[in-house]
């Protein structure tokens, strides 16, 4: 319903009993003769009252479309609208894709077509969509958002494979994946970023992390804990299999990163150090360095199976092939050991054959994805962008 904001009243309607009425002949009313008739009060045109009543028209117009935007009601707002980001006809399955050559670097989209729904709009005319993910290979079924830069869709990169960075949120990581929201800026950073030189324009998958709510402190380490979901799984084989299904990436790991904060790093630097062929780099925020879930108890094979500096004492014993693992930290974390912790796997495990690394420490930081972002554009995004690949042909 249309209304006037506080203050703003609209136009009073017209009366011709509020102009002075004059006589049909001699002086007007209270003007003697034989002097110049003061001239009448100007009456307002019938066209500048039009005028006027347009525009105030106009203006509720306006303020209603932006109260129905920010309530999300359609058609006021693209929320909740199909994206495409170009990936093969629904249900095609990729049958009907160009032919690639044999050499390519890029992998066309596989196919079948997930449906993505807007989720929000950013300036540059953008989207972070969002799709359910019925993981085949997981046996969970949860939401992924996901996030192209404009370059994706630029005829000049028509032909190219674009890198894909898997960023998870800590916390919970559940219902929601807040890297999907732009309040912390990443999606707008890394566009900034590529356009100064300093990262590759990143096509984002930001999957939820756990399987529910942490309930009293109960989280799954992005892990295939026995007995439960199998969310290590879902992050390292269901994820890069959407995209793989609907975008064009790159053939190799070198096109294949994680990002993530707290357990979000945990997860991401576990993932590269376990599944280094899939997987090339990962920037790890303020991270766990070992698994610490409660479900793992009575579990202690898995367990270590799933503890990063495990993982890392075998690659380098593998010699290879080689990770690139950048972390940052706040020196003013909540959890005073992690700084300590993450200095100490750099000292036994970094820059040692095919484990290298690098530590960015956030002066006055603290254990905040709001910080992470900004930090993250100055050392770790370009550690780990010189070491990837995209956009490929």
């Amino acid at each position: 319903m249309s209304y006037a904001p506080e203050g703003q009243q609209y136009p009073p309607p017209y009366r011709p009993e509020d102009q002075n009425p004059q006589q049909p002949h001699g002086a007007p009313y209270g003007q003697p003769h034989g002097q110049e008739p003061e001239p009448a009060p100007r009456r307002r045109s019938g066209a500048r009252r039009w005028v006027i009543a347009g525009v105030c028209v106009l203006a509720l117009a306006g303020i209603a479309a932006g109260v129905m935007n920010h309530y999300e009601i359609p058609p006021f707002t693209d929320k909740g609208a199909a994206v495409s980001f170009g990936g093969p006809p629904a249900g095609d399955g990729g049958k009907n894709a160009a032919p690639q050559a044999a050499t390519s670097k890029m992998l066309m989209p596989t196919g079948p077509q997930a449906e993505f729904k807007n989720s929000m709009t950013l300036p540059d005319g953008t989207h972070v969509a969002v799709t359910t993910l019925d993981g085949k290979k997981s046996g969970f079924k949860g939401k992924v958002w996901v996030w192209a830069p404009k370059e994706y869709n630029d005829p000049e990169f028509a032909k190219s494979g674009f890198p894909v960075m898997i960023a998870l949120p800590g916390g919970a990581g559940y219902p929601n994946n807040y890297w999907m929201g732009t309040d912390l800026g990443l999606q707008t950073s890394i566009a900034k970023w590529y356009a100064e030189g300093k990262s590759k324009p990143f096509i984002l998958a930001m999957p939820v992390l756990n399987p529910g709510p942490d309930d009293k402190g109960v989280y799954w380490d992005g892990s295939d804990i026995p007995d439960q979901p199998k969310m290590g799984t879902w992050l390292t084989e269901d994820v890069p299999d959407l995209m793989k299904a609907n975008f064009r990436t790159v053939k190799s790991r070198d096109g294949w990163a994680f990002m993530g904060s707290s357990t979000g790093g945990f997860a991401g630097l576990k993932a590269v150090l376990k599944h280094p062929d899939k997987f090339k780099a990962v920037i790890a925020s303020g991270p766990d360095i070992v698994p610490d879930s409660s479900l793992w108890k009575g579990h202690d094979k898995e367990k270590a199976e799933n503890n990063p500096e495990v993982l890392a004492k075998q690659l380098i014993d593998r010699k290879g092939p080689d990770v690139y693992l950048a972390f940052q930290v706040g020196d003013s974390e909540n959890n005073k050991k992690t700084l300590p912790d993450v200095q100490k796997f750099i000292a036994t495990f970094g820059n040692k054959g095919p484990v290298h690394t690098d530590l960015r420490i956030i002066k006055g930081g603290r254990h905040n994805a709001k910080t992470y972002v900004p930090n993250m554009g100055e050392g770790p995004i370009q550690y780990i962008s010189k070491v990837m690949e995209g956009p490929v042909e």
